[in-house]
């Protein structure tokens, strides 16, 4: 028969059977399934039938009830046709499906997984900020494969408005991270990060913080963690999250200070002798039982900077202008140079991997300089406590051999 709307309204399912397919006489492949479910139910849909590679595939056009025999027709020979130039219309229908179900979120989860344990723990929460926060919320739901350069370049564009330009940099650095990583594992064929618009970076900071803005910095420091955290930035030049996550069994010796790789931004251990002030601030933290690290509250290190910042800024009272806890190491490294500290040696305390650490010379020069960096941390420690004290350096600033 020819499958018309009256034709097909008049067929029934044969008394022994619980599914059966009428085919079109004038459209081979084209047919009208009848099939009876467990309640007993008969859906009604139209599909096509067709062998692709010696196997037989069934694809369903759309139930009766919503195409019309006419619509049925013209939408079974469109997808004939593509079977006819050789393509497999059910096998992508599949995978479509499969695909669906593949999401952002999904990747998302996949690729922090696959880098627990593969990165630094503050990397990792990062990523996991900017990857499974906010930023990309709106995206989070869209099958991987659908997401498109336009849709990235939205969201980039909104979190610069919303939270400023370093953070959609960051933001957008980190999906580009885990798209290249979905590729190079099969998970996604291409990058939609590529091609969008860059945020704008600030220029680089270059403030360095005065002898007297440091005294009231020092001195605003109240006798808690940001305090002694601050101070300890101060007599250290370390970067914040470094004094912020130490933990006791760091200090295996008194006087020293070993900071494990997974801890450091260049994935290196790095050991420093600490002089009087500073062993004094560690002294001053309440150890607690069964808790490791000295700041913070719970299992991690302090993290209430921002809080913190302000509290420390509304007691200065705008007596320090423009200042952030990451111009303090810029300032250390600064004022040991301007005592005759050898600029190899302010490298090697910051722990920096550039400079004199740099390429072949890097790799060949590992010396630590112990003696040269412990002569410049008492010198520093020793001029650190004369401005705080308003007392008299005790050790004399180095002279620099002239060249």
């Amino acid at each position: 028969m020819k499958l018309t709307s009256k034709a097909v309204t008049a067929l029934t399912l044969p008394p022994d059977k619980d599914d059966h397919i009428e085919f079109d006489d004038e459209l081979p492949r084209f047919g009208y399934r009848l099939r009876r479910n467990d309640s007993g139910k008969v859906h009604r849909s139209w599909i096509i039938q067709y062998r692709r590679a010696g196997r037989s595939s069934r694809m369903k056009l759309g139930a009766a009830e919503v195409l019309s025999a006419e619509q049925a027709r013209a939408a079974a020979k469109k997808v004939l046709a593509k079977v006819d130039l050789g393509e497999d219309p059910q096998a992508q229908k599949t995978a479509r499906r499969a695909a669906d179900k593949f999401t952002l979120r999904d990747l998302t989860e996949q690729y922090l997984a696959a880098k627990q344990g593969t990165v630094r723990a503050r990397t990792l929460i990062e990523a996991r900020r900017y990857l499974a926060g906010p930023y990309f919320k709106n995206l989070h739901a869209l099958p991987v494969d659908t997401i498109t350069r336009r849709d990235v370049a939205a969201r980039v564009l909104a979190i610069s408005r919303e939270s400023g330009f370093v953070t959609a940099r960051y933001a957008r650095s980190a999906l580009s991270s885990m798209f290249v990583w979905g590729m190079s594992c099969g998970l996604t064929e291409a990058n939609p990060t590529i091609g969008t618009p860059q945020p704008k970076t600030s220029p680089p900071r270059d403030h360095v913080i005065g002898d007297g803005e440091l005294v009231r910095i020092w001195r605003a420091c109240g006798d808690d963690d940001f305090g002694r955290i601050v101070k300890l930035l101060i007599l250290t030049g370390h970067r914040r999250t470094e004094v912020g996550g130490v933990t006791w069994d760091e200090f295996e010796e008194h006087g020293t200070w070993t900071i494990p790789g997974e801890r450091t931004k260049n994935a290196r251990a790095h050991t420093l002798p600490l002089f009087g002030l500073a062993l004094s601030v560690i002294d001053s933290v309440p150890r607690q039982v069964g808790r490791d690290h000295l700041f913070g509250v719970r299992g991690h290190g302090f993290s209430s900077w921002a809080t913190a910042k302000a509290a420390l800024d509304g007691r200065l009272g705008g007596r320090v202008k423009k200042w952030t806890l990451h111009d303090i190491r810029r300032t250390v490294a600064t004022r040991m140079c301007d005592l005759g500290v050898a600029p190899h040696v302010a490298e090697q305390i910051l722990n920096h991997q550039s400079g004199h650490r740099a390429g072949v010379v890097g790799t060949y020069n590992r010396s630590s300089y112990a003696n040269e960096v412990r002569a410049a941390l008492a010198l520093w420690a020793d001029h650190v406590r004369s401005i705080v004290e308003d007392g008299e350096r005790k050790i004399v600033p180095m002279q620099r051999q002239v060249q």
